[in-house]
């Protein structure tokens, strides 16, 4: 019997254009991107060439581009380490408080209730309509002087919802005027990569995570946008690697296949995103 897969939100197969591009990388040019000799420097071009692809493809800068191994690990960053960064400063009176929604990732609701039980931070869950999205009026009002940090999925992963991200991120930065210090803004992205445009200056976030394997990459590779001039602190020790905020060599093979597929969903996301609203409507 022939099988038809429909998970695609969930994962997807690595595209060949992504495996040809990854294949020098398993055996030729193998060096360790963090040691001076040339192998080293080969792998090293490639992973910044990769850096460069998505940095366009975000509007960002490449020095803005942190690669993890998933979307998870890059949303724990994130959350733990600009909380922790915020905490050690004292620039907020009280603990500092966090907002997301109700409906996003566990990698987003898990890591904001480890921070609840850590006691390093107070959260704020906020209902969605009946459709799934969140009301800009409703976070708006559950912001406080001690909001550090707010956190909206772009795309649910269940049920498909577009939540209005550029217009919290406007929201977001008036507030942050009317308070006098910064509150950051964070949108998980993975599900929003190879359909919507994902400019960080146009969404108005600070941090925007994404994973691989949702649009045609490998397992196991992931990004974070982290603005400049945002602190985080890092919450894995070791060779200090990206930008000392993600200890561990790098994973170049599947670094260079996410700079493939991002280059490919740039080329054929606004079409894709047509034909599959074609599909929904009918």
């Amino acid at each position: 019997m022939e099988k038809i897969y429909l998970d695609y939100a969930a994962t997807t197969p690595v595209r060949p254009e992504v495996i040809k591009a990854m294949e020098p990388y398993w055996s030729e040019i193998f060096g360790n991107p963090s040691e001076p000799h040339g192998w080293g420097q080969q792998a090293r071009v490639a992973i910044e060439e990769s850096r460069n692809k998505i940095a366009d493809f975000l509007g960002a800068k490449t020095q803005e581009i942190i690669f993890t191994s998933c979307a998870t690990e890059s949303i724990n960053l994130a959350h733990k380490g600009l909380v922790e960064a915020v905490g050690n400063r004292s620039s907020v009176a009280g603990k500092p408080h966090v907002i997301t929604s109700e409906i996003e990732h566990k990698a987003v609701l898990e890591t904001c209730r480890h921070l609840e039980k850590s006691g390093m931070a107070e959260v704020t869950y906020l209902p969605v309509d009946k459709y799934g999205l969140v009301k800009v009026k409703d976070l708006e009002k559950a912001i406080k002087s001690n909001t550090v940090l707010v956190s909206v999925m772009y795309v649910n992963n269940e049920v498909g919802t577009i939540e209005p991200i550029a217009e919290i991120g406007q929201m977001i930065k008036v507030k942050s005027q009317k308070y006098g210090r910064k509150i950051y803004f964070h949108t998980d992205a993975t599900q929003g990569i190879q359909y919507l445009d994902c400019h960080v200056d146009k969404l108005g976030v600070d941090l925007l995570s994404f994973t691989g394997h949702k649009f045609y990459a490998p397992k196991g590779v992931g990004v974070l946008y982290v603005r400049d001039g945002v602190p985080l602190i890092r919450q894995q020790d070791g060779g200090g690697q990206e930008r000392d905020l993600r200890s561990g060599t790098e994973n170049t093979p599947y670094i260079v296949g996410l700079g493939r597929a991002v280059e490919l969903v740039g080329g054929e996301g606004k079409l894709r995103a047509i034909e599959l609203t074609k599909l929904r409507d009918k």
